[in-house]
């Protein structure tokens, strides 16, 4: 039916104006008691042996929403309510900021992707700060919060920018996710290099331990697909010398080859989601996990499609999984399939529980 529907209307209309006319529907429909209540039960079924612990937290399952979705947490309920175990919310940015000139959103029907160049578009930390601090929680879920630096903050600033996200946002959050590898922002996946990396990440750390003292709010890094492999290597190491909670591989790509969509489209600048990405995104995580194990918790996003797509990402090391791009081509029973799909998987598989699963083809070839 969803299908049908993307067909006929919204992949005739702009994009973003197709994403913020489905937002408000989920909106609307999470502010009535029985209509979430009957929406839930039809897309978000639970199954015990998918319940996932990472980094503390107790989850329904693995399966997330990436960030970018809800920038500004004013749906968090809403995607709870169909079906993601943890919502990631932002990128927020220590001040408000518009994002990139529209049209910024580009729709790749013919390769089930998008190119973004978004730039960041949102309220500013004190803002969605200040709403999940009002925020009366109709479903329990875990809700992350991804930070990055802000357009007009100079490179050298960049380290005071994340710190102040930081410090208004990590009271409210279950995770931060340190954002260093979108392509929308001039100069910030030079942050991806070990020496920048490092005091920013050690300053994010120091400011969560500061502010929130009652608790240690997980730290995590996202890193880009297309860093060298030297380069992938290198954040592991450093993710473990600074006891970092955990690293999401990966966020959108420059790359472009093997793409069917009309041309003038592929040459669109912004970053790519979507099934092409699936390979190298993969690719990086294995790599990431033959590298550090489980003294880190991994999070592995990009061309997540399917249930089948969502248990490799797990034999190659995934803890927890996330999608985006495929959310806006399978609709409302995206994470409903991924999490049937899962359950069967882990049934017919030789392992007792999805944590026995994590990083099982790694270890194979090691």
């Amino acid at each position: 039916m969803y299908k049908i529907f993307f067909n006929l209307v919204f992949q005739h209309m702009d994009p973003e104006k197709a994403h913020h006319l489905a937002f408000r529907w989920i909106r609307l429909a999470a502010r009535v008691p029985v209509l979430r209540t009957f929406v839930a039960a039809a897309l978000a079924p639970r199954f015990r042996e998918l319940r996932t612990e990472a980094f503390g937290l107790r989850m329904h399952g693995p399966f997330g929403l990436a960030a970018g979705f809800d920038k500004n947490a004013v749906a968090v309920d809403g995607m709870a309510m169909l079906g993601f175990d943890h919502i990631e919310i932002g990128t927020v940015t220590g001040d408000a900021q518009p994002g990139n000139p529209k049209k910024r959103l580009f729709r790749l029907v013919p390769d089930r992707a998008l190119i973004n160049r978004m730039g960041f578009n949102n309220e500013g930390s004190l803002a969605v700060a200040a709403r999940l601090a009002s925020r009366e929680p109709v479903f329990k879920t875990v809700v992350g919060v991804n930070i990055g630096k802000t357009k007009v903050v100079p490179e050298a600033e960049a380290v005071g920018d994340y710190v102040k996200s930081a410090e208004r946002l990590a009271p409210f959050a279950d995770y931060l996710v340190v954002n260093v590898s979108s392509p929308n922002t001039p100069g910030l996946r030079n942050l991806q290099a070990v020496d920048h990396l490092r005091p920013l990440l050690t300053a994010v750390r120091e400011a969560a331990d500061r502010i929130v003292a009652n608790r240690r709010v997980p730290l995590l890094v996202k890193i880009a697909p297309d860093l060298a492999d030297e380069d992938v290597d290198a954040v592991a190491d450093l993710a473990v010398e600074l006891g970092l909670d955990g690293i999401i591989a990966t966020n959108t790509t420059i790359a472009r080859e093997g793409l069917r969509s009309a041309p003038a489209l592929v040459k669109e600048t912004g970053g790519l989601s979507g099934a092409p990405l699936k390979e190298r995104s993969l690719e990086v995580l294995r790599r990431l996990y033959a590298r550090v194990g489980d003294r880190i918790t991994l999070v592995g996003v990009g061309g997540v499609e399917n249930a089948e797509d969502a248990w490799q990402r797990i034999l190659a090391g995934a803890t927890l999984v996330q999608g985006y791009s495929a959310f806006v081509y399978e609709g409302p029973f995206y994470a409903r399939a991924i999490h049937k799909g899962l359950a069967a998987r882990l049934r017919t598989s030789p392992y007792a529980t999805l944590a026995d699963a994590v990083g099982a083809d790694v270890r194979k070839t090691a």
